[in-house]
């Protein structure tokens, strides 16, 4: 699939690894509709894209929400005549161990959000992304049961974690969550070939975003010193590249490819 002149949902896209796919996309010549919580810094890079802004549309969006992400995804119907894809970068790190130093047990509220964000989420933004896509093709040729000519309609891509491999201690909500979105993979992509619509998912490493930035540099120079080649953190645009290989190589489907400079957390 050519992302030329073809429109995708990026979630989580006003910052971080959203925001260097949103980028990487409207370079390439797609249509973006920006799902964030985060409605400055939303509008701020819709505003900042300049002459691109007729191909880039904001809506505030809880992926958790069905009606707020059916929202996005009508918003791309209506502006752009349709979805290809989806790109799902939304999602939270919730830390914190089992037991505390008291042995009290941790916060099922917060656990539950982490899942709930990450893995839940995920599946939602893919069910309402999956039936748009679904019901253009059959739009387009309603005599296929199946996709014979083996089209490339479509193409749902999720960001789980190495965590997902290699959690650490405090990680649980985290790890567990991003290894619901891993399991998602293979089942989603079998379900959906008949339409034509390819599952990938992406397990970054640790990457230079936002979040980084809010630990302690000695812990960032640790995680920098843990990666085998390149010793660094991952640059977005490393990710956004992979997105965009991902949604123009078409044999790729139902894989999980970790993006990590050979880093394994023990």
């Amino acid at each position: 699939m050519q992302i030329e002149q073809h429109s995708f949902l990026v979630t989580g896209g006003a910052s971080g690894l959203g925001e260097s796919v949103v980028r990487a996309i409207v370079a390439q010549g797609g249509k973006v509709v920006i799902a964030d919580l985060n409605e400055s810094t939303g509008q701020a890079l819709v505003d900042e894209l300049g002459d691109n802004v007729r191909f880039v549309r904001f809506v505030r969006c809880d992926v958790t929400s069905g009606d707020e992400v059916q929202a996005a995804v009508e918003l791309a119907e209506k502006e752009f005549g349709g979805l290809q894809g989806s790109i799902n970068c939304a999602g939270i790190a919730v830390v914190q161990k089992l037991l505390d130093r008291e042995n009290n047990p941790a916060d099922l509220e917060a656990f539950s959000r982490g899942v709930n964000i990450n893995l839940v989420g995920s599946f939602n933004v893919a069910r309402l992304v999956a039936a748009s896509i679904a019901k253009r093709v059959a739009n387009i040729d309603n005599t296929e049961s199946a996709n014979e000519k083996n089209a490339d309609n479509g193409i749902i891509i999720n960001t789980a974690s190495i965590a997902a491999f290699d959690g650490q201690v405090g990680q649980a909500s985290y790890s567990s969550s991003k290894a619901g979105v891993v399991g998602l993979t293979l089942p989603l992509a079998r379900e959906l070939a008949r339409h034509g619509i390819r599952v990938m998912t992406i397990a970054p490493g640790v990457f230079a975003t936002p979040m980084m930035q809010t630990i302690p540099e000695k812990a960032r120079e640790q995680l920098e010193a843990g990666v085998p080649y390149p010793k660094r953190l991952g640059n977005p645009n490393e990710f956004a590249k992979l997105v965009t290989h991902i949604i123009d190589n078409a044999y790729l489907n139902g894989e999980v490819i970790r993006l990590d400079g050979a880093i394994r957390m023990v």
